[in-house]
C-alpha cells in the first residue's frame, strides 16, 4: 500500500487557508515569554499561544505544537501552558527553557472555537465529502506558515510535536508538509485497519474519520511520507487507543520507507504504560529535538 502526498491531501480535503495575524500581546514569566496571538484563518478568528525564551538574540529552532483531544473541548491551545492529566507537566515552559519558539492554536471545535459539537462539525463536513480532521490539518498548516515567517525563527529548523490527537496532527502534517524538519509524537501511532479489527477505533472521536482513506493508506504509509526526515514515535503498550498489534503493523509498514536512513527513525515502546506521557518519553523527546533542531 502506497500513497502520494498529493493524493493524501486530496482525500483529506487539505488546503491551507489564507491567514493574517490580528494582534499580539506579551507576558513575561520568569525566564520565558508568552505571546497571546489572534489570527484570522479563513473567515474565523483563532487564538494562538506561543512560548519563547527570554532575550534571544538569534534565530531559534521552533516547534509547532498540536494540542490533544481527551474530551477537553474547552482547553485547546491552553494545553501548552496548563498541560493535561496525561502529560507530566506543560510543554510550553519546558520547550521555551530548552531554547525553542513553540506555537499552538485552537483547532476547530476546541478552546475558543468550541461553539459547536464535534458531531455537529464532523457530520456537516462529511456530507460534503470532507473531514473535520482535514479542516484541522489545514489550519495547522496556516499556523506553521506563521511560525516559519517569524523574525526569531529559523524556518529550516521547525519541528512538530503532540500527544494523542496532537500526535496525529503532527505526523500527518509532517507527511503533507516538508517544512517540518523533524517530528516527535506520542500515543496515537497505529494501523487503523487493525484498530477496526480489534474494535479499538471507537475510542477515537469522529473528527478522525476520513472517507475512503483506508483503501489507499494507513498509519504506517502516512508516516512513511515523512522519510527520510527524522521521526520519533513513543507508545505505551497498555494503551487501549493504540493497541500493540496495531502499533506493530503500522511500524512494519513504516520501516521500509526509512531504508538507507534507519538512524532517522526511532521508537520508544513502554510495557505497562497506557495513554500517557512518561519520564522516558519526555527525555527522549527533548534529546530528539536537541539532536535534530539545535
Amino acid at each position: 500500500m502506497a500513497i502520494t502526498r498529493a493524493r493524501f491531501a486530496e482525500l483529506l480535503g487539505f488546503a491551507e487557508p489564507e491567514f493574517r495575524l490580528i494582534s499580539s500581546t506579551q507576558e513575561h514569566v520568569d525566564d520565558y515569554v508568552i505571546e497571546h496571538l489572534r489570527f484570522q484563518i479563513g473567515n474565523t478568528d483563532v487564538r494562538g499561544i506561543l512560548t519563547r525564551p527570554e532575550g534571544a538574540d538569534r534565530k531559534l529552532p521552533a516547534i509547532l505544537y498540536g494540542h490533544s483531544h481527551g474530551g477537553g473541548y474547552a482547553i485547546g491551545a491552553q494545553e501548552l501552558l496548563d498541560g493535561r492529566e496525561y502529560l507530566l507537566d506543560p510543554f510550553g515552559p519546558v520547550f521555551a527553557r530548552a531554547g525553542y519558539v513553540t506555537l499552538s492554536i485552537d483547532m476547530p471545535i476546541f478552546g475558543e472555537r468550541a461553539s459547536v459539537s464535534e458531531s455537529y462539525a464532523a457530520k456537516a463536513l462529511l456530507w460534503h465529502g470532507r473531514s473535520l480532521f482535514g479542516a484541522m490539518l489545514s489550519d495547522h498548516a496556516a499556523a506553521l506558515t506563521y511560525l516559519t515567517s517569524r523574525d526569531d525563527v529559523d524556518p529550516s529548523r521547525v519541528g512538530a510535536f503532540g500527544i494523542s490527537m496532537g500526535c496525529v496532527l503532527s505526523y500527518w502534517l509532517a507527511a503533507l508538509d516538508e517544512r517540518i524538519a523533524a517530528v516527535a509524537h506520542l500515543c496515537c501511532f497505529a494501523d487503523f485497519r487493525t484498530m477496526i479489527e480489534l474494535g479499538a477505533h471507537d475510542g477515537h472521536g469522529i473528527y478522525l474519520t476520513v472517507p475512503g482513506l483506508l483503501r489507499e493508506a494507513d498509519g504506517g504509509t502516512i508516516a512513511g511520507l515523512i522519510a527520510p526526515r527524522p521521526q520519533l514515535i513513543c507508545v505505551g503498550e497498555a494503551d487501549r487507543l493504540s493497541p500493540p498489534l496495531a502499533v506493530e503493523r503500522a511500524w512494519n509498514e513504516l520501516v521500509p520507507a526509512y531504508a538507507g536512513a534507519e538512524t532517522m527513525l526511532e521508537k520508544i515502546s513502554e510495557p505497562g504504560v497506557g495513554h500517557r506521557e512518561t519520564e522516558t518519553m519526555r527525555a527522549a523527546v527533548l534529546q530528539f529535538f536537541n539532536r535534530q533542531l539545535q
